[in-house]
């Protein structure tokens, strides 16, 4: 059990931002059109790119392609300030229910 809340996908709008922590071949092949793309690798280098989301009145909520990465960035994510959730069932999840997504070379969005 996550000591950190769950978002679902219905609870989200279709032009909420995520953090996306998925790798670039996976974000290529399918990301939410308003998502912030830090790879889990980068985001300690890159953790300044999120100064916008401190003060905000709702979690960051974060995604990978079906939590467990998330599970691991939000500890350290939490030390650094941020309040933050999981986008429950990840971008599989996002997929699943139809949500709008866009690709690198404009071809049909996976989530592998």
């Amino acid at each position: 059990m996550s000591a950190y809340p769950d978002v679902t996908v219905s609870d989200l709008s279709d032009d909420a931002v995520v953090l996306d922590i998925r790798e670039q071949d996976e974000w290529d092949r399918g990301h939410a059109p308003t998502a912030v793309h830090i790879p889990m690798s980068e985001l300690p280098a890159r953790v300044d790119e999120l100064a916008p989301f401190l003060d905000r009145d709702e979690p960051l909520v974060i995604t990978c392609r079906s939590g467990g990465r998330v599970q691991r960035v939000m500890p350290w994510l939490e030390q650094q300030g941020y309040e933050v959730a999981n986008l429950a069932g990840g971008m599989r999840a996002w997929h699943a229910a139809g949500k709008p997504m866009e690709t690198a070379d404009g071809s049909a969005a996976e989530v592998p």
